[in-house]
């Protein structure tokens, strides 16, 4: 029987027991789609990341990330954390990842000796927006009142730089106050058959470049999630689609309402194919081991 190696780090902060937990396969070939999905259920982190050989050889690796109860095309926590484990393991200078998204381009930060601290990730998809959704149905999903959603900026919608969340800015007071409602995510989502089942919720408060935000999608096994890349570099692209100026950075806090306080470095620019966005931050070691299949 195969045994399998495996790492888990905390992402997006810079030291223990902070951040967004992740797991990394080291060398997942021979593995089949169910097992992934199996270990992704028993490590029961909101992603679990499978590294195989990619499919050009000018690419770094391809990059599988299941969640509890499925695959995901592309995810920020997960393609920063890989980044990073696959350059302690000696990968050296820029990353490309391949993910069913696209190109995850992968730039690692190192201290003053070389060794990787964190990284920062290329979304592989310019911003798309959606439908706009009603701020009712927000304040449902999210525990809160109609009025508890702000939508001066812009209307809750539907967006995406890889994989699609929905957005939506609230009151400062509203926000940690903020509780998913399960039933009213699944009647939701009921709604909304063109997210194939994956109806994810970013709200936030923004005081100029600060951002505090929170990410629930119980129906995906993610009650609450500590830090998300993909959807705060969408946020980001959001930000300055909306705004008159060509580009714009962010700092990001996450996380803090579940004791796992998370940083994240989010920026936007204006390309000639759209509004492309990226998000960073550092990553922490924590476990090793393995499994036997």
């Amino acid at each position: 029987m195969p045994t399998y190696a495996f790492v888990t780090l905390d992402v997006f902060t810079d030291r223990p027991f902070g951040g967004n937990p992740l797991a990394v396969f080291t060398d997942a070939r021979g593995m089949t789609d169910a097992q992934m999905l199996a270990l992704a259920g028993e490590m029961n982190l909101s992603e679990t990341t499978f590294v195989l050989p990619p499919e050009n050889p000018a690419h770094t690796a391809r990059v599988r990330i299941f969640h509890r109860n499925g695959e995901m095309p592309f995810a920020g926590h997960p393609s920063i954390g890989t980044g990073y484990v696959l350059a302690a393991m000696g990968h050296e200078g820029a990353l490309t990842l391949e993910m069913i998204a696209g190109l995850v381009k992968v730039d690692i930060d190192r201290d003053a000796a070389g060794a990787p601290t964190g990284a920062v990730i290329a979304a592989p998809q310019a911003l798309t927006t959606g439908r706009e959704i009603p701020p009712q149905e927000v304040a449902a999903c999210a525990g809160l009142a109609v009025g508890d959603v702000v939508t001066a900026t812009h209307a809750p919608v539907l967006a995406t730089v890889g994989v699609p969340f929905i957005i939506a800015e609230v009151g400062a007071e509203a926000l940690s106050r903020a509780e998913p409602d399960v039933a009213a995510f699944r009647k939701a989502e009921a709604g909304r058959p063109d997210l194939a089942g994956r109806y994810s919720l970013l709200i936030y408060v923004r005081e100029g470049e600060q951002i505090r935000a929170r990410m629930f999608a119980p129906l995906a096994g993610t009650h609450e999630d500590p830090a998300t890349g993909s959807a705060n570099a969408t946020l980001a692209a959001l930000l300055v689609s909306l705004s008159g100026v060509d580009q714009a950075a962010f700092t990001i806090s996450q996380g803090v309402e579940m004791g796992r306080p998370s940083v994240l470095k989010a920026a936007a620019r204006r390309t000639p194919d759209g509004v492309r966005a990226t998000v960073g931050g550092g990553c922490a070691p924590m476990f090793r081991g393995e499994v036997t299949l």
